[in-house]
């Protein structure tokens, strides 16, 4: 392999002008947002818990099950508008919205700000979450600690002379927010500290900044303190949301009293083997690897560009997960006003973000999504109760991740109806469990409970006489000739029979177990519809609405893998046509990415490749290698940035409990390379080279006994094992002999082109 040095962080020549180009830091609680500017050295300080009360705190859902048995006999007799009506009349309530804490200031005297014109450089080192910005002989630096929880910046220069400030003026902050400031001198430095109380609530939220000095004098200056003199300074800063008032003492005493060198190693001793056990590395050119960020977006076929972008969202995706996974924006926004209120959004965006976790050997991100998840359960029972009278769990369409009640009441957006939630939340946790080979008992439980609910709400029958899903919601699109909510939505019938079938196979009681399974067995069948497309409802009569950007009715393909080109290659080829007659509607990122990762699974490399293209080539990223939802840098949002590492990794590696698919769609940006660390759902990690001329090499590091059935893609064959015995060819029709794996044995895989 290369040196990675240029591969794992990015730069830029000048200091971020905006906070959606500011260089991002965060140990899964605490973020900061670096400009790195010489003349005003800014960091915005984000922190997971930060929702603003807006009346939606303790909402808690409506009493709609009286009203059901009247909805399923309307809609099982084709009143395709019922759904309007249940839940009428509530109000639509957002989610508590994100909003970021304030900023820390360290501003130049007049006359003593170094010309960022002068060599000036600015840096994230994604293998240490190191924040640099170096212009002449001044210096600062950046990190996020994971040891010790807090934000660290470090300034150095001869005899720095700046004011330093708590700024709570970010855009959109509250008029009304109330703030109060205090200003303690200490013997090395200062001690700021800033309170934010929400406009009419018992809600704030505090920051303590400790400020030590390196020499020099420290003085009170206006709202913060004035530093002459020094050779460095070190500003250390937490944030708490909290009711009543907090002992600022206490909080300042329990930051760490070390130096930064001491911080940042310790810090480093924990984020570096994180990031490092997996790595992506691709030929690419070395020039275009040197180049600053904003430059290399500007070549979106540049393999050193997928190279970086992949290493960044490891990167982005790690930083923004700990106490909660990352929300629509991570867990970074320098603006109160955030889109979709920053939520969690998780009929689509948060699975997509996290699709990497357990192959990209990230179980810090799969152990945040079980935080929100099963630190919701209560809420999800009082959604199962209440809107669908049943017993089990209801999860909903956006959380801010303290209630996980439903409350997103709209005609045209009815998420409320949506039934799949649980099982689509609880797959990634199914994925890190037969990684890792340790599952959870608290999956066991809510795979329990998920069932409880369908065992309940599954009890209308159309006239075939099979279960029917009732209501039924495919998010956010609707039958071109119908209503929202319908009937057996493809997404909601794999949905209830996933998490039939997973809960079966855990259930220690038999009796259980068949009676799940033979409910499943009565559910409605895929449809394929007039166009030969797996059909998004498969109610009879339901037309499609092709344009959109949701394909969710392609869960079976993906993730599930319950539709895939060798148990189910009919419905395979549905679902290859039903993504081909897929639009893009308003080119939203996850939308294309979603398209990437079903596509890989279907081993359409092409259509992967031109999805992961619309992506790169489509102004979705700032400076900061962040995201926005729509080309053109419009809305700072995490969906792309975050979703892309999974997307690249689809196309070379896939696994199952049972199976390994190598070189399944790679992408046209990926001539050759190596995909290093890799881990499998059959207990293995891996490392995978390819190159040009289509030859591969898999090397296969086993922590448990398996038995794999190994497929390639189209254009490859697999032809000898480290045994050195010849297999029967494993190509995308026909598989190889099964591979047998012992722990602690390595295996080497050959592959040609066919």
């Amino acid at each position: 392999m290369t040196g990675r040095s240029d591969i794992d962080a990015t730069w830029e020549p000048r200091p971020a002008a905006r906070w959606e180009d500011a260089f991002l830091g965060g140990n899964g609680r605490h973020g900061a947002m670096v400009y790195g500017d010489p003349a005003d050295d800014r960091v915005i300080v984000n922190h997971h818990t930060l929702v603003r009360p807006n009346g939606s705190r303790h909402v808690r859902p409506p009493e709609l099950a009286d009203r059901l048995g009247r909805l399923q006999s309307a809609l099982l007799a084709g009143d395709t508008g019922a759904a309007e009506h249940f839940g009428a009349g509530r109000p639509l309530v957002w989610v508590q919205p994100f909003h970021p804490a304030f900023q820390t200031r360290v501003r130049p005297l007049p006359g003593n700000a170094a010309d960022p014109a002068m060599a000036y450089r600015r840096t994230v080192d994604f293998a240490t979450g190191e924040i640099t910005a170096v212009c002449e002989s001044w210096r600062s630096r950046v990190l996020v600690s994971r040891a010790d929880d807090v934000i660290v910046q470090h300034v150095t220069g001869p005899g720095l002379a700046v004011d330093v400030t708590l700024d709570h003026a970010l855009p959109g902050a509250p008029a009304r927010l109330a703030v109060g400031r205090s200003t303690v001198l200490t013997p090395d430095g200062a001690r700021l500290t800033l309170r934010a109380g929400y406009p009419d609530s018992d809600l704030a939220y505090t920051g303590v900044t400790v400020l030590r000095a390196e020499g020099g004098r420290v003085s009170v200056a206006g709202e913060g303190v004035r530093v002459e003199g020094a050779r460095s300074l070190s500003l250390l800063t937490r944030v708490r949301r909290h009711t009543g008032h907090l002992d600022l003492a206490a909080e300042c005493a329990a930051l760490p009293g070390d130096g930064y060198a001491a911080l940042l190693a310790r810090h480093v001793a924990l984020h570096r083997p994180a990031f490092e056990r997996a790595a992506l590395t691709l030929d690419a050119d070395p020039t275009e690897r040197a180049l600053p960020g904003s430059e290399l977006v500007r070549r979106p076929d540049s393999p050193a560009l997928l190279e970086r972008l992949c290493a960044a969202g490891r990167y982005h995706l790690l930083s923004a997960s700990g106490a909660l996974p990352p929300r629509l924006t991570g867990l970074w926004t320098g603006d109160w006003d955030t889109a979709w209120s920053g939520a969690f959004t998780t009929n689509a965006n948060l699975n997509l973000q996290i699709a990497s976790a357990a192959a990209a050997a990230l179980p810090e991100v799969s152990e945040a999504h079980a935080a929100l998840v099963y630190g919701q359960l209560a809420d999800w029972r009082d959604n199962a109760r209440a809107i669908f009278g049943a017993r089990g769990i209801v999860a909903p369409s956006h959380t801010d991740g303290e209630s996980g009640h439903t409350r997103h009441y709209q005609r045209a957006y009815p998420l409320h109806l949506w039934t799949a939630g649980a099982d689509w939340l609880l797959e990634p946790l199914i994925e890190h469990a037969e990684t890792t080979g340790t599952e959870d008992p608290r999956l066991t439980a809510a795979l329990h409970e998920t069932a409880l609910f369908y065992e309940d709400f599954l009890v209308r029958t159309g006239p075939d006489g099979r279960v029917a899903v009732v209501p039924s919601y495919s998010p956010e699109n609707r039958p071109a000739n119908a209503s929202w909510g319908t009937v057996d939505a493809t997404m909601d019938l794999a949905a209830a029979r996933h998490a039939l079938t997973a809960s079966a196979d855990r259930s220690p009681d038999a009796r259980v177990a068949d009676r799940r399974r033979a409910l499943a067995d009565r559910l409605a069948d895929y449809r394929v519809n007039e166009d030969g497309a797996l059909a998004e409802w498969a109610w009879p009569g339901l037309a499609e609405t092709y344009d959109h950007r949701h394909l969710s009715h392609l869960y079976p393909v993906w993730p599930l893998d319950a539709v895939n080109p060798y148990d189910t290659p009919g419905l395979a080829a549905a679902a290859h046509r039903a993504l081909a007659l897929r639009g893009a509607e308003n080119d939203s990122a996850h939308g294309h990415l979603h398209h990437a990762l079903i596509a890989a699974r279907l081993r359409d490399g092409a259509r992967a490749s031109a999805a992961v293209r619309s992506v790169l080539a489509g102004d979705f990223f700032h400076d900061s290698l962040m995201s926005a939802h729509y080309p053109a840098r419009d809305v700072y949002n995490a969906d792309a940035a975050h979703a892309l590492p999974a997307a690249v990794i689809e196309s070379l590696v896939q696994s199952t409990p049972r199976r390994l698919v190598l070189l399944a769609a790679p992408l046209a940006g990926c001539p050759g390379g190596e995909l290093r660390g890799v881990r499998t759902r059959f207990g293995a990690s891996m490392d995978l080279r390819w190159a040009a001329d289509g030859t591969a090499t898999a090397v296969l590091r086993p922590t448990r006994d398996a038995r794999v059935d190994v497929r390639t893609g189209e254009g490859h064959t697999l032809v000898r094992t480290g045994e050195a015995h010849t297999l029967t060819e494993a190509s995308a029709g026909s598989p190889s002999a099964p591979l047998e794996l012992t722990a602690g044995v390595d295996r080497v895989l050959e592959l040609r082109a066919r």
